[in-house]
């Protein structure tokens, strides 16, 4: 369920008409739904309860700090890649013992900024960086607080680039060499042994393949007890899919997960950490456009929209599908017309669609991509020196612009000319 929905003909976010917002900020932009971040964060602390347990934001998915402080205000955690993140998050307001730092490869430097900065855990990836964190935990006089992330070998069933839980993929350490791995941690200094990470991928639309390695985490853990270790917290990662159609089957639901967790490691008396993104963010936000013109090509017309795919990248890198709409609500009888729908970039992989139906449009009229709040203004671009799109928050019936676009002299001054040019 989202707050984007038509109120006297108009799309809405929440209490506020899109078209306000448009000739308030220009086009393109993104918007996004207070409720709607609310109540999907909502829907996870009720799942895992009356479990001990953490709701940790993937901050990769929506950065914007305004966000991250809605998030965090409502008692969520913050699960970060890089050291930029975490600033983010401890500039949204959220304390470091709330603030767990993922991702393969950590630099020193980064160790350094969240030891000295306060952190819940590191998710260790390998070897060589268990031994760097103990290094710079020791160099600090610190112990830095780690779980080690186990690879289970467990196909995710989504998207290649997306999936992280097979044995080819980078991410984690084997969990038929997690033993050896653990023993080491364990002898190492300024390293403080805490539990047991996992995470399979991104996108899943079945719980089978949660099932499956939460299942083999399990037996780890009993493993690792037995070995000597105090395994008290199990990171599960995130994942669970969202629909990106109307007409899809609906992947499982927090509440369906929530009791697979339960089922599978709530037994062990273990906190557990869940670190969804996509769920959480995806359809709490829209991307909003304008369309330049209507070309008639060969066979086929094309929506020539004043958004790129360095705007919205999903659909150009993963073939991603999203809801076109009109902000002006079309007449029940108002018959479809077929469109390619493009953007200006000068890549052919500037495509949004192919042969979509789509309510016929005109130069200037509004369009809307649905569930495009994760991974979305995230991974935008200034390809062909196009301005970062500006994101606008909803709540109620009010908005902010909480990131503005950028002036063409802002973007140009980055750039500077050498003095022997």
């Amino acid at each position: 369920m989202d707050h984007f929905l038509y109120k006297n003909g108009t799309l809405h976010a929440e209490d506020v008409a899109l078209t306000d917002i448009a000739a308030s900020v220009g086009t393109p932009f993104y918007v996004y739904s207070a409720a709607t971040l609310t109540r999907h964060y909502h829907l996870f602390t009720e799942a895992l309860s009356p479990l001990p347990h953490m709701v940790c934001f993937a901050i990769k998915s929506l950065s914007n700090v305004a966000v991250l402080k809605l998030l965090g205000d409502l008692g969520a955690g913050m699960d970060v890649v890089s050291g930029g993140e975490y600033r983010r998050a401890r500039a949204a307001g959220v304390p470091g013992d709330r603030i767990v730092f993922s991702g393969v490869g950590k630099t020193r430097e980064e160790m350094r900024l969240a030891l000295t900065g306060g952190i819940r855990q590191f998710n260790v990836e390998s070897e060589p960086e268990l031994r760097a964190l103990s290094e710079v935990a020791t160099s600090l006089g610190l112990s830095a607080p780690i779980t080690i992330r186990v690879n289970p070998d467990v196909d995710a069933k989504t998207h290649a680039k997306i999936a992280t839980g097979k044995s080819e993929n980078k991410f984690g350490i084997p969990i038929a060499r997690a033993r050896e791995v653990y023993a080491e941690a364990a002898r190492l200094p300024g390293i403080e042994v805490i539990g047991v990470d996992v995470h399979i991928g991104s996108q899943l639309t079945e719980l089978a393949p949660f099932e499956q390695a939460y299942l083999k985490v399990a037996d780890l853990t009993r493993q690792l007890r037995a070995d000597g270790h105090n395994i008290r917290r199990l990171d599960l990662g995130g994942g669970l899919g969202i629909p990106y159609t109307r007409s899809n089957e609906a992947p499982p639901l927090p509440m369906d997960y929530g009791a697979l967790i339960k089922r599978t490691v709530g037994d062990l008396g273990c906190e557990i950490e869940i670190e969804p993104g996509r769920l959480i963010s995806g359809n709490a936000g829209l991307l909003v456009a304008s369309v330049i013109y209507v070309k008639n090509g060969e066979g086929r017309d094309f929506l020539i929209l004043d958004a790129a795919m360095n705007d919205l990248v999903r659909p150009s890198m993963y073939d991603a599908h999203h809801d076109i709409v009109p902000v002006i609500e079309p007449a029940p009888a108002v018959e479809a017309a077929v469109y390619d729908v493009v953007g200006p970039v000068c890549e052919t992989g500037d495509t949004f669609a192919k042969g979509r139906p789509v309510a016929p449009l005109g130069e200037g009229d509004l369009v809307a991509f649905r569930s495009a709040g994760a991974y979305g203004a995230v991974m935008a671009s200034e390809y062909n020196t196009r301005p970062l799109v500006p994101e606008v928050l909803v709540g109620g019936d009010h908005f902010a612009v909480i990131r503005q676009r950028p002036t063409f002299d802002e973007i140009l001054n980055r750039d500077t000319i050498p003095s022997w040019l």
